[in-house]
């Protein structure tokens, strides 16, 4: 998979839990920054129902090579039954931000 700088969606039902799930990704390294969007609202198909919830996201920057172990590090501490774990590839970006990156990951 590589080295290659990646960001994460990752819808939560609250504050606290983007929080937390923020901290433990940055305090292990497999995020090098979290940033928590309030209140969105979400508008989505579940087990057959069109639902409305307000959500937060994290944007969560990393690299590609760290994907599954933030996969699953999110689903031990997300409330969600189906949580969005979406990540994008970063085609272009300041060098020396992607370098920060690559320096606050493992």
């Amino acid at each position: 998979m590589g080295k290659k700088p990646i960001v994460i969606l990752c819808t939560t039902p609250d504050m606290q839990s983007a929080k937390e799930i923020a901290q433990y990704l940055v305090e292990e390294k497999l995020a090098a920054c979290c940033n928590i969007l309030p209140e969105i609202t979400s508008v989505y198909s579940w087990q057959g129902t069109i639902e409305q919830a307000s959500e937060h996201v994290l944007l969560i920057k990393t690299q590609s090579n760290n994907f599954k172990k933030l996969e699953a590090a999110i689903l031990k501490r997300h409330p969600y039954e189906l949580p969005e774990i979406i990540g994008i590839d970063i085609t272009k970006g300041s060098q020396k931000y992607l370098d920060w990156i690559s320096e606050n990951v493992r």
